[in-house]
């Protein structure tokens, strides 16, 4: 029974904190990419994020266009998850700095997974809807554009065929593998790990 309730608790405190992980990398990006915050998407990240957000910006201020108060607040995110979930799985107390590590891999992972799988969507809409405008989209476009952006300008298209989302496919891929062998070098612990996304092939 105790492990029942552990199972259950390790399955909210994960699930609860890679939903507001992958929001608080969402409004990452959005700072990144310039984007619209008045689309209604990022009007409902922004709400979620203001209330741990703003007070870490009176302390953590921008650089270089760079919202570092966010990247701040999703390490803490990926820290809390690691500590609590292992507390919970009876691991023990987790080194803490091991721990900050741990989570520096596995939010650079989740955010490799975000930008591979919401080019997997974009992609297939490009396809399907050429021509939507539905607010969700349009957004997926401009937090794309700072990884496709740099590609286009090296790899243009051919003719009607743009091809460099295959490249940032490859590049994605290699970053996480690299960051798989990384965590492998450090001994990240395998519930540590699974407790952010990755890419799914």
């Amino acid at each position: 029974m105790g492990n029942t309730f552990s199972n259950i608790g390790v399955f909210l405190v994960a699930t609860l904190g890679i939903l507001y992980l992958f929001a608080v990398l969402l409004r990452f990006l959005l700072q990144l990419a310039r984007a619209d915050f008045y689309n209604p998407i990022s009007q409902g990240v922004v709400k979620v994020t203001n209330p741990l957000l703003l007070p870490l910006r009176k302390v953590i201020p921008g650089l270089l266009g760079v919202d570092m108060a966010s990247l701040v607040l999703a390490l803490l995110v990926g820290w809390l998850m690691i500590i609590v979930c292992g507390l919970m799985i009876g691991v023990g107390v987790v080194n803490p700095l091991g721990a900050l590590l741990w989570a520096l891999l596995g939010c650079l992972s989740t955010l490799i997974a975000i930008v591979f799988v919401g080019m997997l969507v974009s992609i297939v809409f490009s396809w399907i809807a050429p021509q939507s405008n539905h607010p969700a989209l349009l957004l997926l476009h401009q937090l794309l554009e700072p990884f496709m952006g740099p590609v286009r300008k090296v790899i243009p298209p051919l003719g009607m065929i743009d091809i460099s989302p295959i490249f940032v496919f490859i590049l994605l891929t290699v970053a996480d593998k690299l960051l798989l062998g990384v965590a492998q070098a450090v001994r990240m612990p395998a519930f540590a790990y699974n407790l952010f996304w990755h890419i799914p092939f």
